[in-house]
């Protein structure tokens, strides 16, 4: 059996300050953020053994199999940082705010820790999600576990309702189940970007295309230039399952250029330029895919609507060569 990566520590980080920031400057302060996460916190993070889980406009969330890695990373981290920030005026400094939860650990000291659970489904989510899981079996029965877990504490915390409903929905639970825990969250906090984002996710798992852009847009219209999460994705699937093809194109490009690393927009991808007759393309797609090791046919899984799920499948089959 491969080995599994125990989940040690989360790093949670974010920007203070960050609306200010881009009020005053927009494009600089995007730019610098960019500059940031690629020249210092991506390999900081990769020295240390961690791996980035999620990454939006102003912060992101890494796990590490060691606290002192992870302890490690921040230091260095916030060293680079302060020396960049000390040729900058105040109002133009980017200061981090950093929060490590010990992971397992902390569930193991407090089991109804809703936040650390919520984190570590997520992480196992996206294990799944970006084909790094070595062991996807015992990952899955793992997230679905901390997702439970965490929902039995959630109380009316709004990110951990919508972290465990994503990574049970993703896990195979009752999609409807999933999008009431998200309706509640947005219920209880409106203008939380994540969770509208999140509601966009499932909505489109769920068969529902246009709701799934309508709120995604909302997500991206509260936070406009965090792109937050898969949101670009999420639209692009919802074009390709109504058969808008030429809409769906640019959409996932763009998801493919935010996180290259990330299988799922080459899958509809592929499929959607097999669906267009461009088998060309379709196939180099499909060949990036099969070098990384991602798994092709699972893609499907997670959409509910049986002619959704035949219209991406016979998509990759066309781009794969394969017979009808």
């Amino acid at each position: 059996m491969a080995s599994t990566r125990r989940l040690a520590a989360i790093l949670a980080a974010d920007i203070v300050g960050y609306s200010r920031l881009m009020g005053a400057d927009e494009e600089g302060a995007h730019g610098a953020v960019t500059a940031l996460r690629r020249e210092v916190i991506a390999p900081a993070i990769d020295k240390n053994h961690g791996r980035i889980v999620k990454s939006t406009g102003d912060d992101f969330l890494s796990d590490f199999a060691s606290v002192v890695d992870a302890v490690r990373c921040v230091v260095e981290m916030q060293a680079v940082v302060t020396v960049r920030n000390g040729a900058l005026t105040s109002e133009r400094r980017i200061e981090y705010r950093i929060g490590i939860n010990i992971g397992e650990q902390a569930i193991a000291r407090d089991p109804r820790y809703g936040p650390a659970l919520a984190s570590a489904a997520y992480c196992c989510y996206r294990l799944l999600l970006d084909g790094r899981s070595e062991d996807r079996e015992v990952d899955r029965l793992k997230g679905a576990g901390f997702a439970r877990q965490a929902l039995e504490v959630a109380g009316d915390d709004p990110g951990v309702l919508v972290h465990a409903a994503l990574a049970l929905a993703w896990f195979g639970e009752d999609i409807g189940a999933m999008l009431a825990l998200v309706d509640r969250a947005l219920t209880l906090n409106p203008n939380y970007a994540r969770g509208w984002q999140i509601s966009g996710v499932l909505r489109s798992w769920a068969g529902e295309p246009d709701i799934a852009i309508e709120h995604v847009e909302t997500a991206l219209r509260l936070s406009p230039r965090a792109r937050v999460g898969t949101s670009f994705l999420t639209i692009g699937l919802a074009h390709f399952v109504k058969g808008r093809f030429d809409a769906a194109v640019p959409k996932l490009l763009v998801a493919i250029q935010q996180d290259p690393g990330l299988p799922a927009p080459y899958y509809c991808l592929a499929a959607c330029y097999a669906h267009m007759g461009r088998l060309d393309a379709a196939r180099e797609v499909v060949t990036r895919l099969r070098v990384s090791g991602a798994i092709l046919m699972e893609s499907g899984s997670t959409l509910r609507n049986a002619e959704h799920r035949e219209l991406l499948l016979s998509g990759l089959r066309l781009a794969a060569g394969e017979p009808e």
